[in-house]
């Protein structure tokens, strides 16, 4: 886990303000406004109708790059917003690494709020369809991380202190997980935007490549109420067991890696979000 959440290139408003007036002149930057920061990046909202994101660690810069060319064919292919570059950043001296900015996507962070378990579903089963995987898999890697590896996970979720004998006794029995389809990789609540009960956005596709679904079927879990989880599935279409329990993993690694952050962030709406997740995904019989 890692230990030290600090930035390696910080970015306020002032410094983005910057940034986007050298660099594309065709726009105004008058009001630059903080949209939402993590460990790895920094999103600001500019004059109202572009988000531009910047890394805050070196370590991302290959999703960065991932991300300007996936992003505008998969939004072609899905139901709901996807922050596709408009205007993109190259690396210089004031400023060492890519960065981009897409159409400001409305609404709010789904941290805490409900999510529309059938627009939820269908986007999803949008991502995974082999036409999407046919016009965006070939720019991808495959699961660079690890992330349905249940010999790389399983430890990893042990190392954060979780106990939940009976999944992992289900997950260390699965098959090698089939990298069928493209997966955002990393989806969870802080990734989904949604405006007034609306579906409106899936945003921070760092992690996207190809892999198994189970990666971002985890979502049902980490995210979604449990009353919520058949109306997903009727939507997105029944998953075999196998790939529920590769999902409730994938879900409490994240949702243990998003406690720790907002503990160590003093973000609490995370915090609890998390740890609810958190208990859905290893609890469940």
């Amino acid at each position: 886990m890692p230990e030290v959440w600090s930035a390696e290139e910080d970015v306020d408003e002032e410094r983005a303000q910057q940034l986007v007036r050298r660099r594309f002149s065709e726009l105004a930057a008058d009001e630059v406004t903080l949209l939402s920061e993590g460990w790895d990046y920094v999103v600001f909202r500019v004059d109202g109708e572009w988000a531009f994101r910047f890394p805050r660690r070196e370590v991302v810069v290959p999703g960065t790059e991932r991300e300007i060319a996936a992003l505008p064919r998969l939004a072609e292919h899905l139901p709901v917003g996807v922050p596709a570059p408009v205007f993109v950043g190259q690396p210089a001296d004031d400023f060492p690494w890519p960065f981009y900015g897409a159409r400001y996507l409305p609404g709010v962070e789904a941290t805490g709020r409900a999510v529309d378990p059938v627009a939820l579903g269908a986007a999803l089963r949008a991502l995974h369809t082999p036409e999407t995987l046919e016009a965006v898999g070939d720019r991808l890697p495959t699961d660079p991380l690890g992330r349905v590896d249940m010999a790389v996970r399983l430890p990893r979720l042990r190392e954060l202190g979780v106990d939940a004998p009976e999944l992992f006794a289900a997950a260390e029995a699965l098959p090698p997980a089939r990298h069928t389809a493209v997966c955002h990789g990393d989806l969870h609540m802080r990734q989904l935007l949604v405006d007034d009960g609306a579906l409106t956005g899936m945003v921070d596709w760092v992690d996207v490549c190809r892999s198994d679904p189970a990666v971002d079927l985890s979502v049902a879990w980490s995210t979604l109420a449990a009353e919520a989880r058949p109306a997903f599935f009727a939507a997105y279409g029944e998953v075999a067991e196998e790939t529920r329990v590769r999902a409730r993993v994938v879900a409490a690694f994240l949702c243990a890696m998003l406690a720790a952050w907002a503990a160590k962030e003093h973000v609490p709406a995370v915090g609890d979000a998390a740890r609810a997740g958190l208990r859905r995904a290893t609890d469940e019989t």
